[in-house]
Parts: C-alpha cells; structure tokens; sequence
C-alpha cells in the first residue's frame, strides 16, 4: 500500500502543476485604448496591425475595402468582429468580412454573421467570424489555418449607387480561445507565415520588406508542446495507479500454506 500512497501523492502534484499551465495558456488582451489604431489600410501590404483584444476603429467610405492585420498561433482559435455605423439615411446596404492567412487564401468561418444585410436607415450592421483552430503543420493541399499574420477585409458587397461615397464607420475586435492540447498535431512550420519573415532569418539585418512586427506575446510556439502531453502523462500514472491497486486487493493474505491438513 506504500506504493499506492506514492502513486498517489505524484499524481496529485502532476495535476496541480497542470493546472496553473492551462489557465495561463490563453492571451491577456490589450487594454491600451490609446495606442488603439484610428485607421485601416486599403491593401493587403497596407493593412493596419492590431493586437488580439485591441478595438481597432476607422473611418472610410461606403463602397471602401478595409485592411486590418492580426497575428494568430497554434492551438487559437479566433473570433474576428466588426461593426459598421451607417449614415443617418441611406438605403439597403449588404456588408461582408473576410479573412485571410498568411499566404492570402480566404479562411472559411465555421459559424457567425459573416455577411448581413442592413435594412434602409438602420444606424449599424455587426458582423462576425469565427475561423477553425490553428494548426501547427499540414500537408500542402489543405487549406488548414496555420499560424503567422490574418488579414481581416471588410467592404459593402451590396450598395445601391447613391449609397457610394457615404462616410461610414467601422470598428473591429479579434479575440482568440486556446483550444489547447486536443487540436494538437504532430509536426510544426519552420517559420510562421508572417510577410517578410525570409529577410529576418538568419543573421541578416532586418530590411525595409519586413512588414509585420506584431506576434504573440508569449512568442511563436514552437509546434512540439501542448498540454496533451501532460495529459497523456496523468493517464499513465492513472493506469498505473489502477494496476497496482488490483493486484493489491486481488492477490489476498498471502501465500497459501503448504502443510498438509491434520489427521
């Protein structure tokens, strides 16, 4: 039974070193209102960056594509939303959010108000999508989100022609939950898709084709450690724990006396 009390008391510390390990994996948001970005970009290598729970805002025209830029990593799984404040008169107008990856490929949202239409004279319209977890690697015909700089574009789809012009504005969030060890796959990028993360490798100086500067603010994740390992090493311990305590009651007082019985 020592070994059962040892089992036990080892599971018991790995368990509470966890816990504090997953309550800190997800990221605290910015709460600086005042280094908040007041405009957006109007291109892909324009597009303004912003930090995950930063409110970003701008002002611009109805018919304009807005850019806004965000950095997303591994085990993440981000909630991109916007609003949009109409004129006072104008009429039915459809509003749309994209987002894109690293590499500029449109990432689908699993659910949200991606597109809405806003009746005549409604004073807003908000939109939202939630975009599939991060992963760490994938094969190269997938289109599997992969960590490194999003790009978040918001426009009019449907403006009727004396709509065009309009000011118009706009704010966007992006929030992330940490999905954590249950998302995780085995392999991991050798760099995240950031643009011109080629001119930062190696010993190079850092050149004017650099164009993102945000990442996490813990780092980019280097791709082999989620807290399934921790996991996995409680189940063992658990099956471990499990194993010896059978035999302990199983194998009875002891060995069976060989004397034979008395005449």
């Amino acid at each position: 039974m020592r070994i059962v009390r040892a089992l036990s008391a080892a599971l018991l510390t790995l368990g509470l070193a966890a816990a504090p390990a997953a309550a800190d994996s997800s990221p605290s948001p910015s709460q600086d209102a005042s280094a908040a970005p007041t405009r957006a970009g109007t291109s892909f290598r324009t597009a303004t960056e912003i930090e995950q729970g930063q409110r970003a805002t701008a002002s611009g025209s109805t018919g304009d594509y807005l850019y806004w830029s965000f950095p997303a990593d591994t085990g993440q799984r981000p909630t991109v939303g916007a609003t949009v404040k109409l004129p006072d008169t104008h009429a039915a107008q459809t509003w749309q959010i994209d987002v894109y990856d690293g590499l500029r490929r449109r990432q689908a949202c699993q659910y949200g108000a991606q597109t809405r239409t806003a009746a005549a004279d409604a004073p807003s319209v908000e939109l939202a999508c939630v975009l599939r977890t991060v992963r760490a690697w994938s094969e190269p015909w997938a289109n599997d989100p992969l960590p490194g700089t999003y790009y978040v574009r918001l426009t009019a789809t449907g403006v009727a022609a004396s709509d065009l012009g309009l000011p118009v504005d706009s704010e966007v969030r992006v929030d992330s939950r940490d999905i954590g060890g249950s998302a995780a796959v085995d392999g991991s990028l050798a760099e995240p898709l950031v643009p011109g993360i080629a001119t930062r490798s190696g010993d190079e100086e850092e050149s004017s084709a650099v164009l993102a500067g945000l990442e996490p603010e813990d780092g980019w994740a280097s791709g082999w450690w989620s807290d399934r390992w921790v996991w996995t090493a409680v189940g063992g311990a658990l099956a471990a724990l499990a194993g010896v305590a059978g035999y302990a009651l199983t194998r009875g007082s002891g060995r069976p006396s060989r004397m034979p019985p008395a005449a």
